[in-house]
């Protein structure tokens, strides 16, 4: 791993730096976000103020030892949850403050989800799936066929159009679940232990279609465990009890 910097200091309220971006935009940005979680009389605060910055092309492992914040800081960034205080920046828009409608509206339009549980639909065949957020985006019928038919034969599911997930093994579903999450042309695409469910040889195949994704652009946010999996990204966030504790970066 070839790193250009690194800062391990925990900082609370700062942003950690993680290189120049110059002729990069701001897809996220995240300023002193705080979360708090309530159990009656009882308080735990998970996050404890995390900055970060997040660039147009970025693929970005996040990682650190379990508790540590990486699923609550997912769940902020996917717009499934809000935080207890500072700001989250999608794009050009304040999401900290957005009610319910609000965030499924801008999560259903501008964001991808990769789960390490598929999380596909088993009553639905894999071009339905696909098709299934363009369904909530008002898409035409004839419009959501033809885009998720050429994203099934993106991941190379063209000849399992009509199989339910239940017919698939884990790595077809999973290309499925890509295919659903590239469906909307997501701001970001977040993945959340994404080949754990796999074995390595489906596992390694999952990776080499995140590869090209990031050869073409796109901006992925993947949480791991795994040092190995990381090692395909090119920054890598380390979260400790709820702080940033290094933000680092390759060189190329």
């Amino acid at each position: 791993m070839t790193i250009i910097e690194s800062n391990t200091n925990l900082q609370p309220a700062a942003a950690v730096a993680s290189g120049v971006h110059a002729a990069s935009s701001t897809v996220a940005s995240l300023k002193n976000i705080r979360k708090t979680y309530y159990m009656g009389s009882l308080s735990v605060e998970v996050l404890h103020g995390i900055s970060l910055d997040f660039y147009a092309g970025d693929y970005i492992s996040i990682m650190g030892p379990s508790g540590c914040g990486k699923s609550t800081l997912m769940n902020i960034l996917g717009c499934l949850d809000q935080p207890t205080a500072g700001k989250y920046f999608l794009g050009a828009e304040d999401t900290s403050l957005m009610q319910d409608d609000e965030l499924s509206t801008i999560r259903g339009a501008r964001l991808g989800f990769i789960f390490q549980s598929y999380n596909l639909i088993q009553q639905l065949d894999v071009l339905e799936n696909i098709e299934m957020p363009l369904f909530y985006q008002g898409f035409s019928e004839r419009d959501s066929h033809e885009i998720a038919m050429s994203l099934a034969e993106r991941v190379g599911l063209q000849d399992r159009l009509d199989h339910k997930p239940f017919e698939l093994s884990g790595g077809q579903q999973q290309r499925v679940a890509i295919a659903r999450a590239l469906v909307v042309d997501p701001l970001i695409i977040l993945a959340d232990e994404p080949t754990g469910n796999l074995d390595t040889k489906s596992g390694e195949e999952i990776l080499k279609i995140f590869d090209e994704l990031h050869d073409q652009g796109k901006t992925l946010i993947m949480v791991t465990h795994s040092d190995e999996l990381a090692e395909r990204s090119q920054r890598w966030v380390r979260l400790r009890d709820g702080l940033v504790e290094s933000d680092d970066r390759r060189n190329s």
